[in-house]
C-alpha cells in the first residue's frame, strides 16, 4: 500500500505503508541512533511526534518483551528508509510491523530519510502527517494548518496514581512526567525504595510520603505547559536532594527562575558528546529533547552550568549553588545509548546519604 508523509510547508515524501493503515498528525523529528528503535518507539517523550530514524535499516532484530521503556508506544508515526519484514535475532518475539499495527501507529518506508533530515535541520521541526489516503495534498495542508500543536502530552503519559517499587535503601520519590523504565531500573538496581507519583502531585503530598530524595523524570512537550509542576518543585527545593532528568532538568531551571526556549530541531540520538566542566571530561550521551534552558536567563538565579553540549554549546547540566540539587538535559539511564553517565545516579544517592546525616526533616520536636 502506498503512503505519504506531508509536511506543513507542502513538501511530500512518497513511500510505502507499514503498521496501521491510517493517517496521523504530529511534529516531525529525527533520531540518529543506530540501534534501539524499540526503546525509541516506547519512550513517552516522543508522545505527539512522528519520528524519523536516520539509520537506514530498521526492524532487523524485531521486537521483544524486555526492551520496552514504557507500557506502550506513544509516537504518532514512524518514518524509515528500509523496513525489515523478516527479523532475525534470538530475542525476537514480534515484528516491528505487527507492533505498530497493535497500537494503531502508522509507519512509512522507502522514504529518502537523508533528504528529510536535511530539511528538518535547515528549516527546523514542523508539523506533518502520515496518510494512506489518496485525497489531495491541498486538503491535508488545510487540516495541518488548522491542527494545533499538542500541549497535554505529559498528562497523557504520566501515571494516574501513586505506586511503589519497594526496596531496602533510601526512599526516592520519582515524579513521573513520562518516565522511562530505565530510570526506575537504575534506582532499583541501587536498592532504592521508589515511590512513583503523577506529574501534578503537590509538594504537600510529596512531603507526606517522607522521601529521602526526589527525582524529576523525562517527559514530552514544553515544560511551560505544566506550571503546577514548577510550583511543586519550588515547594520542595532545599528540603531534599533533587535530581532532574531531561524534562525534569527544564522544570528545575524554570522553578529556580531561569527560562527555556524551543530548539530549531532538538537533540535526539545516542551519540551526543557532553562536556562536564568540573572534570573537563567528555561523555557520549543519549538525548531526546526539543527545548533547552537559555543560558542568559541564569544570571539572576542560584544556578550554574555543570555540563555543556560539545556540538552546539547548549546547556546540558545545572547545579544549584545553595541546595543539594542538580540536573542534566540528557539521559543517564540511556536505553538506547551509552551508559557513560550512569555514575550520576550514584552521585545523587551519595548526596542523599550525606543529607540524611546532616538533617532529619521529620524529627518531632516538643
Amino acid at each position: 500500500m502506498q503512503a505519504r508523509l506531508i509536511l506543513e510547508d507542502g513538501t511530500v515524501f512518497e513511500g510505502k505503508s507499514f503498521g496501521a493503515a491510517k493517517h496521523s498528525f504530529g511534529e516531525v523529528v529525527f533520531n540518529t541512533s543506530m540501534t534501539g528503535y524499540q526503546e525509541v518507539l516506547s519512550d513517552p517523550s516522543y508522545c505527539g511526534q512522528i519520528v524519523t530514524m536516520t539509520y537506514p535499516l530498521i526492524g532487523n532484530y524485531g521486537v521483544n518483551r524486555d526492551d520496552f521503556e514504557s507500557i506502550r508506544p506513544f509516537v504518532h508515526g514512524f518514518v524509515v528508509r528500509e523496513h525489515c519484514e523478516v527479523p532475525s535475532n534470538f530475542r525476537n518475539q514480534q515484528t516491528l510491523d505487527s507492533l505498530l499495527k497493535e497500537y494503531e501507529i502508522p509507519g512509512i518506508y522507502d522514504v529518502d530519510t537523508r533528504k528529510l533530515t536535511r530539511k528538518i535541520r535547515q528549516f527546523g521541526t514542523m508539523k506533518g502527517m502520515i496518510t494512506t489516503s489518496s485525497e489531495s495534498v491541498e486538503s491535508f495542508l488545510e487540516q495541518l494548518k488548522s491542527t494545533p500543536n499538542m500541549t497535554n502530552q505529559i498528562s497523557l503519559v504520566s501515571t494516574k496514581s501513586v505506586f511503589s517499587s519497594p526496596g531496602r535503601g533510601p526512599r526516592i520519590v520519582l515524579v513521573d512526567f513520562g518516565s522511562k523504565h530505565g530510570i526506575l531500573r537504575e534506582l532499583a538496581n541501587r536498592h532504592c525504595d521508589v515511590i512513583v507519583v503523577p506529574y501534578n502531585t503537590t509538594a504537600a503530598e510529596i512531603l507526606r510520603l517522607r522521601p529521602d530524595g526526589i527525582v524529576l523524570s523525562n517527559g514530552p512537550g514544553d515544560p511551560k505547559d505544566v506550571p503546577e509542576a514548577i510550583e511543586m518543585i519550588q515547594g520542595i527545593l532545599g528540603r531534599f536532594p533533587l535530581f532532574g532528568i531531561c524534562m525534569g532538568h527544564q522544570l528545575f531551571a524554570l522553578a529556580c527562575g531561569a527560562d527555556t526556549e524551543k530548539m530549531k530541531f532538538g537533540h535526539r540520538g545516542g551519540n551526543h558528546p557532553v562536556k562536564e566542566w568540573a572534570t573537563n571530561r567528555t561523555f557520549i550521551t543519549s538525548q531526546n529533547h526539543g527545548f533547552a534552558v537559555k543560558e542568559e536567563s541564569l544570571t539572576e538565579t542560584d544556578l550554574e552550568v555543570s555540563h555543556s553540549a560539545v556540538n552546539d554549546g547548549t546547556i546540558e547540566g545545572l547545579r544549584h549553588k545553595k541546595f543539594d540539587a542538580f540536573s542534566v538535559q540528557y539521559h543517564p539511564e540511556a536505553a538506547p545509548g551509552p551508559y557513560d553517565s550512569g555514575y550520576l545516579f550514584d552521585r545523587f544517592l551519595d548526596m542523599v546519604a550525606e543529607h540524611k546525616k546532616e538533617v532529619n526533616p521529620y524529627a518531632i520536636t516538643r
